[in-house]
């Protein structure tokens, strides 16, 4: 079942997301402060590439400076972003898992740094 919504993910939603998860990482690289935002940003777009069967777990207490910054320049746009992705999904039965999948990456977009995608 995870080969397939991995599957379906990829197609519907994944793909296009990762390539603009990936494109924002080139862009915060390219300046030498936004280094670790950018690798931040290749996270993202490694976990949304493949989200069913995975976990993520943050861990704020890690990088705490580094998440508010993140969370003040990035975070919560991208976070509500999603999150009105995620209903979206939601509004139909079909929808549901991709839906929940978005819900894991909101918190994922909110607290990057320290975050594992296991």
């Amino acid at each position: 079942m995870k080969f397939i919504g991995n599957i379906l993910w990829f197609i519907l939603t994944g793909l296009w997301a990762a390539i603009i998860w990936g494109v924002l990482g080139i862009l915060c690289c390219i300046t030498v402060i936004g280094i670790p935002l950018g690798l931040q940003c290749f996270k993202i777009a490694g976990f949304v590439i493949w989200p069913f069967g995975r976990e993520i777990d943050t861990d704020f207490d890690e990088h705490p400076l580094a998440n508010i910054i993140w969370m003040i320049l990035f975070g919560w746009e991208l976070s509500l972003g999603i999150l009105v992705c995620g209903i979206l999904w939601c509004i139909t039965i079909i929808g549901i898992p991709f839906g929940k999948q978005c819900f894991k990456l909101v918190k994922l977009c909110l607290l990057p740094f320290g975050a594992e995608v296991r």
